[in-house]
């Protein structure tokens, strides 16, 4: 009966990607971006439970990657789709003339997310490398950072930071370079501490106390910001690595 818990948690994963797709689709960017959050939630827990009870198998593997395609895959590349389809609308095809309507395919660019994440989930599934760490941005990373944008877009009083996250040009380009750093051979340190240890983990213990005043601080914006800066430490660390072995 235990080995099928995780894979019940999964479920509730694939589940609120479900629900984070119906709020995406009546543009309730909260409630998508909530409904994520509580997928990702399950997404980790799933994992922790199938190692906790020893019940880690090829089906949980392969239903986790599922389950994250819609939470962390789906839900994302709707959210830049819808955003970008709004922008159409209100604005036209972005002022441009009737001689460039293959325009009109633009918002479907958001989907470059989608497609990177279920390249991503493949590969991660079949590489042994990214067993204790990760190369290239992990899907659900990637997809707080994309329902972030809207969200400071609605809560942030800079017109300049509005004006920035509501071009239609910087939304593509979000979403072409979203879907390469969730694919580029980038190693990126991973989360877990192990307890035993704790004094091995301190890039990772500074990292989370950073993010957790980023959130008091800045709130929403504070999301892609941690998400740079995630970037930036496995970076610099790496590039450490590779001085201390030269």
């Amino acid at each position: 009966m235990k080995k099928h818990i995780p894979n019940f948690i999964t479920l509730l994963n694939l589940l609120s990607g479900l629900i984070a797709c119906i709020y995406a689709f009546d543009d309730n960017i909260l409630m998508a971006f909530i409904w994520v959050c509580i997928g990702i939630f399950f997404d980790y827990w799933d994992g922790f439970l199938a190692r906790i009870l020893q019940v880690k198998s090829e089906l949980g593997l392969q239903l986790d990657s599922l389950a994250d395609m819609v939470t962390s895959g789906v839900v994302p590349g709707l959210i830049i789709y819808k955003q970008l389809a709004n922008i159409q609308e209100t604005q036209g095809p972005y002022n441009l003339t009737p001689e460039t309507y293959y325009m009109a395919i633009v918002p479907y660019i958001g989907f470059l997310i989608t497609l990177g994440a279920a390249y991503r989930l493949a590969k991660f599934n079949i590489d042994t490398r990214q067993t204790d760490s990760f190369i290239g941005l992990p899907t659900p990373g990637n997809a707080l950072f994309i329902l972030s944008l809207p969200l400071i877009v609605s809560t942030t009083n800079s017109e300049a930071v509005i004006s920035f996250l509501s071009n239609p040009y910087v939304l593509v380009i979000i979403s072409v370079l979203s879907a390469y750093i969730m694919n580029a051979e980038l190693p990126l340190f991973s989360l877990k501490i192990d307890p035993k240890n704790i004094g091995a983990y301190k890039l990772q213990l500074g990292f989370v106390a950073a993010s957790i005043l980023l959130l008091v601080v800045l709130h929403y914006l504070a999301i892609p910001l941690i998400i740079l800066l995630y970037i930036l430490l496995s970076i610099i660390k790496n590039m450490t690595a590779k001085k201390q072995i030269a």
